[in-house]
């Protein structure tokens, strides 16, 4: 299948954005708002050409910084009806998550990132998990929801035989996750999610400078995450590094996004969007909260839940 940039990238969430200039829009103006974010140096930079047609993270201005990102925009409020439609495409029903450590210089990595991802992942779908249910409340055609009965987290693998590229291009990217597929046997698997985690200075599809904190696509085999290593943001940018004090908070709310729009719409845009074509995660972009799992406390965002006409931690319950 073709995965070309300008066909099928999903820039999901992206640089800190204009939620706090447009966080309070009200409904009618939120649904003409922009679809892509202007990236981690220049708040009034224009958006790659080759994410034109897809939902990214906002531009927050640039004197704000993530931390007040994070506690003061407000929620957004969509219609009664809710901001997310259904395309009629497929969604994750259990959805279980893979790590791909790319390349050999992770042997070298004394941050943590590989044990905190793996323990975000073993918290997240167990019981005390009430924010991923969120999800739950977005079916497919067949009525049949998202549901968890345990950890998400499928596997870690090391893929450490060389090192990967200092700028892979989002097609190599894809055909990364497809080897951890392979490695891990879940090629074709509906219900798999490959996170390909860049090593400290590289430059995956051009990041810091192609305007995204991380993006959701598919390969035509299975869903993958392109998730660069987020402490190499640089100063000033708007991804979300120490949104809440903690050094690794980046990664938990760029991953968390990025795990639960592909949970919702794992062929963008097939799945559930809104009519602008942003997604579950591309609507709350703001308001960061600790969300505390049996395996430790992490730093997340709300999600859209059509059910709260709001954005949530943890959605009401169904009835």
């Amino acid at each position: 299948m073709n995965i070309t940039r300008k066909s099928r990238v999903r820039r999901a969430l992206t640089g800190l954005g204009a939620v706090l200039a447009v966080g309070l829009l009200p409904a009618a103006q939120l649904a003409g708002a922009p679809s892509a974010f202007a990236g981690p140096t220049s708040a009034s930079a224009p958006a790659p050409a080759s994410a034109a047609a897809h939902g990214r993270f906002g531009v927050y201005p640039a004197s704000a910084s993530a931390s007040e990102a994070g506690s003061k925009a407000a929620p957004r409020a969509g219609s009664a009806a809710g901001l997310l439609q259904y395309n009629g495409g497929t969604i994750q029903h259990s959805p279980v998550v893979y790590l791909d450590f790319w390349g050999s210089q992770w042997k070298k990595d004394t941050n943590g990132i590989q044990a905190y991802m793996a323990a975000m992942f073993s918290g997240l779908g167990t019981a005390h998990d009430t924010w991923s249910i969120t999800t739950s409340q977005y079916p497919d055609a067949n009525n049949s929801a998202p549901a968890f009965n345990g950890a998400v987290l499928g596997g870690s693998w090391s893929d450490s035989g060389r090192a990967a590229p200092a700028a892979a291009s989002q097609r190599a990217i894809a055909a990364e996750a497809n080897a951890a597929a392979a490695h891990f046997g879940v090629s074709g698997d509906p219900d798999a999610q490959i996170v390909v985690l860049s090593p400290h200075g590289t430059s995956p599809d051009g990041w810091p400078n192609s305007g995204f904190c991380a993006w959701h696509d598919y390969t035509g085999s299975v869903s993958y995450t392109n998730m660069p290593y987020q402490l190499d943001a640089p100063k000033g940018s708007r991804c979300p590094n120490s949104a809440l004090g903690g050094k690794l908070d980046a990664f938990s709310i760029v991953e968390g996004h990025e795990y639960a729009e592909s949970i919702t719409d794992p062929q963008p845009e097939s799945g559930w969007a809104a009519a602008n074509g942003q997604e579950i995660g591309d609507l709350c972009e703001s308001n960061f909260q600790k969300v505390v799992l049996p395996t430790g406390t992490f730093a997340m965002q709300p999600l859209w839940s059509n059910r709260d006409n709001a954005c949530v931690i943890t959605p009401r319950a169904a009835g």
